[in-house]
């Protein structure tokens, strides 16, 4: 078995927290792992894969995400494997790229292809469910349908048909119809008719997943087929999903049960059923040194603060509070925090891009201050990186060097500068921080000029590909 991860969305309904250079795949929100870690991880110790058959579709952005998160686990893939989208243009380009990759590599292949967001208890009853699939995918496209705990409007949802057998063993059923997010009452008949959860995992076999793709997808088909670079078949292919561009059209459908936990942590409500409570029902994340709850008769709330806060007399809130954004819903309501992301990302809002603190693949920069003339930044700078060489049109730097060591190029000249130590750049000046010595690098940056975005970079030389 070879799995395809896919770890290209964008979160949107975890605004703040989630940002779209930081989504909440890569984000740790319940402990020192994130969600694509936890996702690599599963297949690895279950045994579905071994290192160089793992295949990530991811964008391009995020390359040094997946990269870092990785090497956290002491893993790296080949090269090849990591799949750089362009443009996101939904599931199913993505997966069809992720496949054909998979077949050019290895020849005729099953593949496991699993979103990299969800939290699942990886089980014996997990295992045997994708063993079985596994047996169906050489003549099925086969899903993966969660067993409802209860009736749910976040979640669309898999009527099962035919049972599917081999040797008398039953390996699942026929996809009768797929059917969308409903209301609850709708929900609640489902649950009681013996509907699955759509949890957005498959199993298939790369030969009959392309031929059903030329069949009932052929403008994604011939995107792909006709193009002369990848970055052509993404401009070439419709934005569409797995679901309405394959499943629901295929009379290939099949679906295994999978009756484990399964949690797509889709919104903060998805995320407060996840969470520890205290004995009055209130999850709880601090996220820094100067961070506190104080709840004065305050129940059923899920706070994820990175400040002191306390809310007196309330319930049934969410607060998510981070050092640029402050995020609070009624509690069955967090559904709608798309609808905030989508008004800010009109607006051309930064903060649905970046937090304050962003990471780069030398390290990363947080801004401590700024307004129309200048910013502020600190800059961390990982043993042995160095940022590109490159130049501003519109802003001048000063550095301060806090800790660590730095080589500093400016213009033709090259200098080292320790704690205390600084140097000036101005605008149009070719410029260079490098950290050469075995500690992290700590440097506070200042802008002035007329224009401070993270665009106005001309980049002459990066080690990570990045002119």
């Amino acid at each position: 078995m070879k799995t395809l991860i896919l770890a290209g969305g964008k979160g949107t309904r975890l605004w703040p927290l989630s940002r779209e250079l930081m989504p909440k795949q890569f984000v740790r929100f319940l402990d020192d792992r994130s969600l694509f870690q936890r996702t690599v991880e599963r297949v690895l110790n279950l045994g579905f894969s071994k290192p160089d058959e793992i295949f990530v579709v991811t964008n391009k952005a995020y390359r040094f995400r997946v990269l870092d998160d990785l090497r956290e686990l002491g893993l790296e893939l080949p090269r090849e494997n990591i799949l750089l989208e362009p443009e996101g243009k939904n599931t199913l380009p993505a997966i069809y790229w992720g496949i054909k990759q998979v077949e050019e590599t290895f020849g005729d292949s099953i593949v496991a292809v699993l979103p990299s967001d969800h939290l699942i208890e990886a089980n014996e009853a997990y295992e045997r469910a994708f063993r079985n699939a596994e047996r169906l995918a050489r003549g099925h496209l086969v899903t993966f349908g969660v067993k409802p705990t209860r009736p749910h409007t976040g979640y669309g949802y898999i009527k099962p048909g035919e049972a599917l057998r081999e040797d008398d063993e039953l390996l699942g059923y026929r996809v009768d119809e797929f059917k969308e997010k409903p209301d609850f009452e709708t929900a609640k008949r489902y649950v009681e008719n013996g509907y699955y959860w759509n949890s957005g995992m498959f199993m298939f076999d790369t030969e009959v997943f392309i031929e059903e793709i030329h069949r009932h997808a052929p403008d994604v088909y011939e995107a792909f087929e006709n193009a002369e670079s990848v970055d052509e078949a993404y401009r070439a292919a419709p934005d569409i999903s797995i679901d309405y561009g394959i499943m629901e059209k295929t009379d290939k459908a099949a679906v295994v049960p999978l009756n484990v936990y399964w949690n797509d942590l889709g919104s903060f409500d998805a995320i407060y059923e996840v969470m520890g409570k205290d004995e009055s029902g209130n999850a709880v994340k601090i996220g820094g040194r100067k961070s506190e709850y104080i709840p004065l008769n305050s129940r059923n709330n899920l706070v994820m603060t990175e400040r002191l806060t306390a809310t007196v007399g309330v319930e049934d809130l969410i607060i998510i509070d981070t050092d640029d954004a402050l995020l609070i819903a009624h509690r069955g309501e967090s559904q709608r925090v798309k609808e905030v992301y989508k008004l800010l990302k009109e607006r051309g809002d930064e903060r649905v891009f970046v937090h304050r603190t962003a990471y780069r693949p030398w390290g990363s920069y947080t801004v401590l201050e700024e307004n129309e003339r200048y910013k502020i930044k600190r800059l961390t700078v990982l043993p042995g990186k160095k940022l590109s060489l490159q130049m501003h049109y519109h802003r001048s730097e000063h550095w301060v060097v806090v800790r660590g060591t730095a080589k500093v190029r400016v213009g033709e000249k090259e200098i080292l500068l320790r704690p205390g130590e600084s140097t000036f750049i101005p605008a149009g000046v070719k410029h260079r921080l490098e950290n050469p010595g075995k500690v992290i690098l700590e440097v506070i940056e200042t802008q002035i000029g007329e224009y401070l975005g993270e665009d106005d970079i001309v980049r002459f030389g990066d080690d990570f590909g990045r002119e």
